[in-house]
């Protein structure tokens, strides 16, 4: 299975280390194809990269995946247009929101059908949220 991990970069990094997590154990499950989400090295200012050279290797991974996993707890112009992407293109879509006091989901996500939206307050749960939506496929 191949999958695409969407999570912010130049939207923020503070939950990199979460990203990293995730990763890890979506690796059980195939190949993640955007694995440099999780790289400590990624800082906020992105890639050292030409932002077209991203764009499209970005969009063809999109395309390529099997699966799109989105971490939304962070806001990110990146993450919002990869979904409307991954949507337009019919692919399964998980979006993982960490419930935190003060902080809601956009609802331009949580009302979207098409995406399944999962909120959870611990790694394990998300995980738990991962398993359940990946077995299924």
């Amino acid at each position: 299975m191949k999958i695409y991990f969407a999570g912010s970069i130049r939207g923020g990094r503070d939950d990199q280390d979460k990203y990293f997590q995730i990763i890890d154990h979506l690796k059980k499950y195939g190949t993640v194809l955007s694995e440099h989400i999780g790289l400590k090295t990624l800082g906020s200012s992105g890639e050292n990269l030409p932002a077209e050279e991203i764009f499209n290797r970005d969009v063809a991974w999109v395309k390529e995946a099997d699966v799109i996993v989105a971490e939304v707890s962070t806001p990110s112009l990146g993450v919002g247009y990869e979904l409307r992407l991954s949507e337009y293109l019919n692919k399964k879509i998980i979006c993982l929101f960490e419930e935190k006091e003060g902080k809601r989901v956009s609802a331009m996500v949580s009302g979207n059908k098409k995406f399944l939206v999962k909120y959870y307050k611990t790694l394990e749960e998300c995980f738990t949220h991962i398993d359940e939506f990946l077995t299924k496929i």
